[in-house]
């Protein structure tokens, strides 16, 4: 039987099922690890080894089928932050000679021997999350239940180094704003001498208490959920310095967010940045007073952005960051920038030795790899257009490569296998640059088209600040190819705000944007258009998912001139109700400020409707809460406006396993058929 593209879609969780990623390779490049399920289809993931010099791929864990029942509340919210849909192993950690790893399957906690391929089950309390083995491998510290928890390597002495004072309290667990909007997934971090751990003790009394219920079990009780919406108070986080007896010390340091800890051979750092974010101190902390003194501070008017995988230090103990000059994002090591104007930083992948790993592109549809070390300067390791990344130690580099032709990942010249299912939608995708703001676009066309056939026109962007939709990457446009072989001419276009321009491109986001937002899209579309007249400008629809929800609602409320139709899912449609962390970079505090927000809110202009608008929500997005596509419908009910609402019971802020692509394309083949 065949099955439909919009399923096989989600039954492959976006053909991402089968491929390798969490790569790690040992300090003598002899070996890698990876995760990988065994098929395109295959939700389990297992783990893997890769032998550098005889190509032989070992399989070390095999957690076979989740034995079901209901996932814990902290298990549930770290794969939601993470975006995690697979099963099996959720993740893993190392010693530092890549020797011992500790996982999890099923909530329950692992430790192999990846020598001898002994694998044993640690007797640790269950549900958990966060395993992290120590660094030489004694040891494994856990959450449970708020608590952080450490046992031993064999199975013994299992204990609470930390136990809150109530539920509101937790030890070892990164709050939504760390995980959501700053990336830090973590909440504890070992000493490399593996005798102490740096520990989030993260208080939520002060942060709202908001609610989601199951709406298709009204027996059940509503979860409820510490929520830090704009201009309200934040969690207290503080960093405390942990002995393996529990003993503690607070780091001394005043701030609102605390966005990385690094703790390596030349000390502990902490990140820290202000509530109005233009200042990001790196700090160097004391593990036995608890002082700090600032190593190294970023300050900016606008915002200071956070740059994933940043601040490091090389071997001899430079620290290495990034520093904004003018439109350019540069790496620095020691506090001199070391990549030219032009060249934009994006991701730090990596330090081995004196040698640092990292991604920065000239060009916005593109991300390079590229290497610098003092004694070679800057090298630029792959070429093809194509978004690249890596992870570099022991001398070799695992580069992983994601092209309009295909992926792939190399290391130590070999190709790692990669199981996943092939898409038969294939996109073909013209890259171009749009108007005077040369606005990088994609254009896709149906698979069986002649020149000269008139077309609907479909916009479908992101559109905010988080990322880029118009990059020279096959995984982006699968479903875009979808709708344009359903009889669409698909237009991608990346507006300002979005990442990979420099700084001063991505700070447009700030203040009121809706303007730039909807003016970019237009020029996409019309420079488009002038080059393809057989596009129907007068039926043009938009689509998009989360901010791309909120520009495709925000198209046809207020330029119902130029958009016909809209499907928006999970839209921010009130802008005081997402996060303080995300909201107030952009927006600023609305206790000082309302302004932007009343200007960019949506539920006032429900009157104005005058298109067809699908909105759809997942019923337990915690990110972006079912209350914003609801209070619109509500405000377009009491303004007389019809409107599709579709509800999906039991999804949250990820796109869900139900084919929600079909319901789109009939009501937008609906609202733009020639009249």
């Amino acid at each position: 039987m065949l099955v439909s593209f919009p399923r096989l879609l989600s039954s492959t969780q976006g053909f991402s099922l089968g491929r390798p990623h969490r790569f790690t390779v040992a300090p003598d490049g002899a070996r890698l690890l990876f995760l990988r399920s065994s098929g395109g289809e295959d939700p389990v993931q297992r783990l893997w080894s890769l032998d550098a010099v005889t190509g032989e791929e070992r399989l070390l864990a095999d957690p076979g089928a989740p034995a079901g029942g209901e996932m814990s509340a902290a298990e549930r919210a770290r794969r939601e932050r993470a975006r995690d849909r697979s099963a099996g192993i959720s993740g893993y950690t190392t010693d530092r000679a890549v020797r011992m790893v500790a996982y999890t399957a099923d909530e329950k906690l692992y430790v192999l021997d990846t020598g001898t391929g002994d694998t044993r089950p640690l007797p640790a309390r269950t549900p958990l999350t966060d395993a992290t083995i120590s660094p030489d491998g004694s040891a494994v510290a856990y959450v449970h239940e708020r608590q952080l928890r450490l046992i031993s390597a064999d199975g013994t002495d299992d204990r609470a180094l930390a136990t809150p004072a109530h539920d509101l309290i937790t030890y070892g667990l990164a709050e939504h704003v760390a995980a959501e909007s700053m990336e830090r997934t973590r909440g504890f971090w070992w000493s490399p001498d593996s005798q102490r751990l740096a520990v989030a003790r993260v208080d939520e009394s002060p942060v709202e208490v908001w609610y989601l219920s199951d709406l298709t079990d009204p027996a059940r009780p509503p979860a409820a959920h510490r929520y830090p919406r704009a201009g309200t108070a934040n969690a207290v986080v503080e960093l405390l310095v942990m002995d393996r007896h529990g003993a503690a010390r607070r780091v001394e340091a005043e701030y609102e967010y605390l966005v990385d800890v690094v703790w390596d051979d030349h000390g502990l750092l902490a990140v820290v940045q202000d509530r109005p974010q233009t200042t990001l101190r790196v700090l160097a902390a004391d593990p036995a007073t608890g002082r700090t003194r600032a190593l190294a501070e970023a300050a900016d008017p606008a915002w200071t952005q956070i740059v994933p995988g940043f601040p490091r230090r090389t071997g001899n103990g430079s620290l290495v960051w990034t520093q904004d000059r003018g439109d350019t994002r540069h790496l620095t090591v020691g506090g001199e920038p070391v990549t030219p104007p032009g060249l934009q930083v994006f991701e730090l992948c990596g330090i081995d030795g004196d040698t640092v790993l990292f991604t920065a592109s000239a060009e916005p549809t593109e991300t390079h790899l590229w290497t610098w070390s003092a004694d070679a300067g800057l090298r630029r390791l792959t070429t093809e257009p194509g978004r690249h990344t890596g992870l570099r130690a022991g001398g070799t580099t695992v580069i992983s490569s994601a092209t309009l032709a295909g992926t792939e990942v190399t290391w130590a010249g070999r190709t790692v296998r990669d199981l996943a299912a092939s898409s038969p939608v294939v996109p073909k995708v013209s890259l171009l640059r749009a108007g005077r703001l040369e606005l990088r676009t994609a254009v896709l066309f149906p698979a069986v088209w002649q020149r000269g056939e008139r077309l609907p026109v479909l916009m479908d962007p992101y559109g905010g600040p988080a990322a880029q939709r118009a990059v020279a990457d096959r995984r982006s446009f699968y479903t875009s190819q979808w709708f344009a072989d359903q009889g669409f001419a698909v237009v991608v276009a990346d507006g300002r705000g979005t990442p990979g321009r420099g700084p001063r491109w991505e700070r447009e986001a700030k203040g009121d944007s809706t303007g730039k937002l909807l003016d970019d899209q237009i020029e996409a579309l019309e420079t488009v258009a002038a080059l393809y007249p057989e596009l129907d400008l007068g039926r043009v629809g938009i689509r998009g998912w989360s901010a791309g929800g909120y520009l495709a609602a925000l198209a046809v409320l207020r330029r119902p001139d130029v958009f016909h139709a809209a499907v928006a899912g999970a839209p921010v449609t009130d802008l005081r109700l997402y996060d303080t962390h995300w909201q107030e970079r952009f927006l600023g505090d609305p206790r000082l400020d309302p302004g932007p927000y009343d200007v960019g809110s949506l539920l006032a202009d429900a009157p104005r409707l005058e298109r067809p608008l699908m909105l759809i929500h997942g019923l337990s997005d915690d990110n972006v809460y079912p209350a914003h596509t609801l209070l619109l419908s509500a405000a377009l009910l009491a303004a007389g406006k019809p409107h599709t609402v579709l509800p999906v019971p039991g999804a949250s802020h990820m796109p869900p396993g139900a084919d929600l692509l079909t319901p789109q394309l009939r009501f937008l083949r609906d609202a733009l058929a020639p009249r």
